[in-house]
């Protein structure tokens, strides 16, 4: 198990201990004090953000990775090109070879300009899977949203992972956070999954309970506390949501061949193939409807290579993330399980 695994093992464990576990805490002591004086900064209008001519929306997290942001964002893109909206989604670029202190245009809507390589996976799974939608990257999202209006036309920006970025200022703040792995063990990075204290929910506009797997009620019960303790107004219906907070179901639907998009049948044997942030969930729901073999699980942002997958004999599932890394190797026995995204959008952004 290598360093980065261990770690990932302490923020969900809430009974983390050991002499890792103290040596992370005392280093979360400093991230807490930067943190901290930011958001400091910010909300005493010392430091102000930066404005650009569109209306801006974050997507963002509470906690580290895998907590299901890419397909909200794809959501929201998806409801703003159904209504001929110009929009553009900007990210950092986490994970490619692109220099991201520039703006690097991964896809105007139309023409796609980059690998998955070069972009990241995330970014370059949006372009492919989102029709007249734009992608940037950039680390400077202000610099990036500010070109995409001026040389683009957009009018509406949402920013991938954009709820820590407050230079740039935004006009609907959607936080996500995991109905299954929800705060971790609560320590702020590096001995936890929080990347910043709690006092931040003072400034989510809309909190999205992300449910991935068959059975909600759990995420439900988990939406209903959530809306009781950070939002006073209105009150959550049966089902957990109200108008602060909403649930969005992340199921598995069907595994389709990476080449040629045959599906494939259920209860086949398989080995199951990742390298994403939290891989457990994928490896449920693959548990659900097929016979897995063997688990082969890489770190998170892998670049593939032929080694990675040449010893693996019979049909491989992977998320549709690696699917796009692992296309150009050609193999023709790989899989992409896809997801099928439950959330009303229209309330979301209302």
């Amino acid at each position: 198990m290598n360093l980065k695994t261990q770690i990932t093992k302490l923020h969900y464990n809430k009974d983390a201990k050991g002499f890792l576990f103290h040596i992370l805490r005392f280093c979360s002591l400093f991230y807490g004090i930067g943190s901290g004086l930011k958001n400091f900064l910010y909300d005493k209008k010392i430091l102000t953000p930066k404005k650009v001519n569109a209306y801006v929306i974050s997507v963002g997290n509470f906690t580290t990775g895998g907590v299901g942001k890419t397909p909200v964002v794809a959501e929201i893109a998806r409801y703003y090109t159904e209504k001929e909206i110009k929009v553009a989604i900007i990210s950092r670029g986490y994970g490619g070879k692109l220099n991201n202190k520039r703006v690097n245009v991964i896809s105007d809507g139309i023409n796609l300009y980059q690998t998955a390589e070069m972009a990241g996976d995330e970014p370059y799974w949006l372009a492919v899977n989102l029709n007249m939608c734009a992608v940037l990257t950039c680390a400077d999202r202000y610099k990036a949203a500010k070109y995409a209006v001026e040389n683009m036309g957009i009018t509406h920006i949402i920013l991938d992972d954009g709820f820590q970025h407050r230079k740039l200022r935004r006009d609907l703040d959607i936080v996500l956070v995991d109905s299954e792995k929800m705060f971790g063990n609560e320590n702020l990075l590096p001995a936890g999954p929080l990347r910043e204290g709690f006092e931040g929910f003072s400034r989510i506009d809309k909190l999205v309970v992300v449910s991935k797997n068959t059975d909600h009620t759990r995420a439900e019960k988990f939406a209903k506390i959530m809306a009781k303790k950070f939002f006073t107004s209105p009150q959550p219906s049966p089902q957990g949501e109200g108008e602060n907070v909403l649930l969005c179901k992340v199921e598995p639907d069907y595994a389709y061949n990476i080449i040629s998009g045959e599906h494939l049948n259920k209860d086949s044997e398989i080995t199951a193939l990742s390298a994403i942030g939290q891989p457990e969930q994928f490896y449920k729901f693959l548990e659900k409807d097929y016979k897995i073999k063997e688990r082969v699980t890489f770190d998170d942002h892998h670049q593939y290579t032929k080694e990675d997958i040449e010893n693996i004999e019979g049909n491989i599932i992977t998320t549709e993330k690696d699917a796009v890394k692992l296309a150009p190797l050609g193999n023709t026995n790989i899989y992409a399980l896809k997801l099928k995204t439950v959330l009303d959008v229209e309330s979301l952004l209302s």
